[in-house]
């Protein structure tokens, strides 16, 4: 956090020798002034409302729901729309034929991602947001089957693999730096987690 300097240099420097001190008192600092020197693609986020904000990367896993296998990961800047844009992508690049559907949390009970998911083919299993304001963007033709009951069942181990991979994986604090070094190691630690889970499916059919 010491590197997150302002972008203009009209900040104050640490203080002089190895890891010296630096005052953060009343300083607002954004992604839009600030910058890491250390690593200019790290970004300023927070996971939750509450939670301090760090610095560092979003990494994204795409599961298959049947032996919840990774089947694709990427590693983009930390910011507020990461989430559904990474999703589109992988999204859009399954193959064309055959059903698809796809289960997500109530984050991505949007307009905007129920619309793009059903264009491409996919059906959006995502769990409802409803709350006293607004109402869901999944309604009854969607929720009424099995199968999105089943979708909500599954997505949750997606859980597992982003567990293993942070902290077994150690990618909780990576120790690359660059958009392309560290997503090429997050990707790395994905298909660790694969070969980790194939033992086990094979011994169970």
């Amino acid at each position: 956090m010491k590197s997150f300097r302002r972008k203009d240099g009209n900040d104050e420097p640490p203080a002089p020798r190895r890891n010296g001190e630096r005052n953060f008192k009343g300083e607002k600092r954004s992604n839009e002034t600030h910058a890491s020197t250390t690593d200019p693609d790290a970004r300023l986020a927070k996971k939750s409302r509450g939670q301090e904000a760090k610095l560092g990367f979003t990494g994204h896993l795409f599961m298959e729901n049947r032996n919840g296998l990774v089947v694709d990961a990427r590693l983009t800047h930390a910011t507020g729309t990461a989430e559904p844009e990474a999703a589109m992508d992988m999204l859009g690049e399954l193959p064309a034929t055959g059903k698809k559907t796809v289960g997500a949390h109530k984050n991505y009970d949007t307009a905007a991602f129920v619309a793009a998911s059903r264009a491409l083919g996919v059906t959006p299993h995502v769990a409802q947001n409803i709350s006293a304001h607004r109402g869901s963007n999944i309604d009854g033709r969607t929720t009424r089957h099995d199968g999105y009951r089943i979708s909500q069942v599954i997505r949750k181990r997606i859980e597992e693999a982003n567990g293993w991979v942070k902290e077994v994986g150690g990618m909780a604090q990576t120790k690359f730096r660059r958009l392309d070094r560290v997503g090429w190691m997050f990707t790395l630690k994905a298909g660790a987690y694969n070969l980790i889970r194939l033992p086990r499916l094979v011994v169970t059919g």
